[in-house]
């Protein structure tokens, strides 16, 4: 909630300023990922300064941590799906309270809006995405494009996280797809902070189904106004689990609605967080593919 209230209240140049972080350990654990990016750039153009016989340690130390911190998300993954189920049940029962009617229509409520929210997500993944591709990038094909990004995929799906997946993309995009290594580690990390079209989908159908459940009419104008915000909040959204639910505070605002009604979504949001984070991480791929191949760094393996 003070998240949300600092985004809201802050000044139009202040994402410039928060980009500079204050304290780089602070900014890890907030996971203030242009912040962390900032400082990694920084701290890479020290290091490709530095000679060979200095820089070789730690260029090992990192590729070592690299591989650790992978290993450590598959092992989270391989539990997820019992973390899952016992949060959705969880949430249900709460939100619920003792009232079986109004379980019953909080159940139907979620059913209709978790539809809702898989469809579209899912036109975006297997249609728009790959024909994107397909008809910007001569070099690939839907079925190429689809195929190359599938471990991505399912990761993303698994932690709810862009970064968490950050390794899996980039292993996809540059092995599978033909990305140059100099186009994927520039492009996928800032992707992953700042591309949430699947963030931005949610919160937009969110906020126009709560609407309607509560019986309120939305004027054109005011849905315009709701892609807007959603749009531009989950450009500031963390690259981290719901994040995306914390920020749709200012889209309700932005129309009116109470923040407090984010409350009845909470019991499938989890579900639908890793849904939405698979679309972050495709656009990733598509938007590396393209740009690299713009740049002539785009090279796919033989079929």
């Amino acid at each position: 909630m003070n998240k949300a209230t600092n985004t809201k209240n802050s000044g139009p140049l202040q994402p410039l300023v928060d980009v500079v972080p204050k304290n780089i350990f602070s900014s890890l654990v907030d996971m203030s990922m242009l912040q962390i990016i900032f400082f990694a750039i920084f701290f890479g153009i020290v290091v490709v300064g530095l000679p060979d016989e200095k820089k070789a340690p730690l260029t090992r130390a990192v590729d070592s941590l690299n591989e650790v911190f992978v290993q450590m998300v598959w092992v989270v993954m391989k539990a997820m799906p019992f973390f899952v189920f016992a949060l959705m049940a969880g949430q249900i029962v709460k939100a619920a309270g003792t009232e079986p009617e109004m379980l019953k229509q909080l159940l139907s409520f979620l059913l209709r809006y978790g539809l809702v929210v898989v469809l579209g997500l899912a036109i975006m993944v297997f249609l728009f995405y790959p024909t994107l591709v397909a008809l910007t990038i001569k070099k690939l094909t839907w079925k190429q494009f689809q195929s190359g990004m599938r471990d991505a995929q399912l990761t993303a799906f698994s932690t709810s996280s862009s970064v968490a997946t950050l390794p899996v993309t980039m292993k996809c995009v540059n092995d599978r797809l033909g990305v140059s290594t100099r186009t994927s580690s520039f492009v996928l990390p800032i992707g992953a902070t700042v591309n949430m079209d699947g963030t931005s989908m949610y919160q937009a159908i969110a906020v126009v189904a709560l609407a309607q459940f509560h019986m309120v009419d939305l004027a054109f104008s005011q849905q315009a106004v709701i892609v807007l915000t959603a749009t531009l909040a989950s450009i500031g959204a963390a690259a981290v689990p719901s994040a995306g639910l914390v920020l749709m505070i200012i889209v309700l605002e932005s129309v009116g609605l109470n923040p407090a009604w984010i409350a009845l979504i909470f019991p499938i949001d989890r579900i639908l967080d890793m849904c939405r984070t698979v679309v972050n991480v495709t656009g990733d791929g598509a938007v590396s593919s393209f740009i690299a191949a713009s740049e002539g760094e785009l090279t796919p393996p033989s079929a």
